[in-house]
């Protein structure tokens, strides 16, 4: 089971780094003034290009349930870490572009990093469900943040730290509908399509994740791949991990278990970072 949730997680992360790429590509056709207004996703319907996106999106979506539905949220979510060197290497070609030699061992620190801390972290246990009196401060803490970051980045103008700012927004509610998706999953797996329909989790994993496709659309049209990249997976990742422990009681290991895992995130973090700076994606994808 854990070994199937893995590979639907990385299924799902390629599926999400094909539709990013597509999506990017979508937003420089959209002018500047429709940031974070509504006219910005009327502007983007009307791209084949950004439709193809979606597909991606949704595939990803689908993968990312049936992991969810095969293993913990904490083990599930952070394999998505890999969609930046996905997503990376999805763009380069269409530039006509090779990956450093650099680039190469950015992307081998962040697998061996991210295999590291799961294997000592060996997310496990949990509910299939939880209490509203999980959901209900879980809930409240993510739309705070996302407001937060929203909030600092209409003060900036467009480029790198607002990208940075939209991406971590986008991050944190992508983990909040992965969360909300792996309830819904879990009643649509034990009792059925009704039970799916019934279950308010249903209604709100579809808010969150219409919210999520707004706020990448916003982060990419701000700034490259590059910047908003790096905080939309290492954020997805972080907020996930601790919706896993504090709404579904997924346990991970603790005392001398916490020194590789500092050690594999470490690695993760140092990977992503020279990735995202090793990679020439200037004038990105006719930008």
């Amino acid at each position: 089971m854990l070994v199937l949730c893995v590979l639907f997680a990385l299924i799902g992360a390629a599926s999400n780094a094909t539709g990013t790429v597509l999506q990017r590509k979508a937003t420089l056709a959209v002018p500047a003034k429709d940031a974070l207004k509504p006219q910005l996703m009327m502007d983007l319907v009307r791209q084949p290009v950004w439709l193809l996106g979606i597909c991606g999106v949704v595939g990803a979506a689908l993968f990312q349930a049936l992991a969810l539905v095969m293993g913990p949220l904490a083990l599930a979510q952070p394999v998505f870490i890999l969609e930046l060197p996905f997503a990376l290497l999805i763009a380069l070609p269409v530039l006509h572009r090779t990956l450093p030699k650099s680039g190469w061992i950015s992307v081998g620190c962040m697998v061996a990093g991210l295999v590291l801390a799961l294997a000592s972290a060996a997310p496990d246990g949990g509910t299939d469900q939880a209490p509203m009196a999980r959901w209900i401060p879980a809930v409240a803490l993510c739309a705070a943040a996302v407001v937060l970051a929203v909030g600092a980045a209409r003060h900036r103008p467009a480029g790198a730290a607002r990208a940075v700012l939209l991406g971590s927004a986008a991050a944190v509610a992508n983990a909040l509908t992965a969360a909300l998706m792996k309830s819904s999953a879990n009643a649509f797996s034990a009792s059925g399509f009704g039970a799916f329909l019934t279950a308010w989790q249903t209604y709100g994993f579809a808010l969150c994740g219409v919210a999520a496709v707004f706020l990448l659309e916003n982060a990419l049209q701000a700034g490259s791949i590059a910047a908003s990249q790096p905080a939309l997976t290492l954020g997805d990742a972080t907020v996930s991990l601790l919706l896993g422990i504090l709404v579904y009681a997924e346990h991970i290991r603790t005392q001398w278990w916490i020194v590789p895992e500092l050690a594999g995130v470490a690695l993760i973090i140092a990977g992503t970072l020279h990735l995202s700076r090793s990679v020439p994606l200037t004038g990105e994808l006719g930008s």
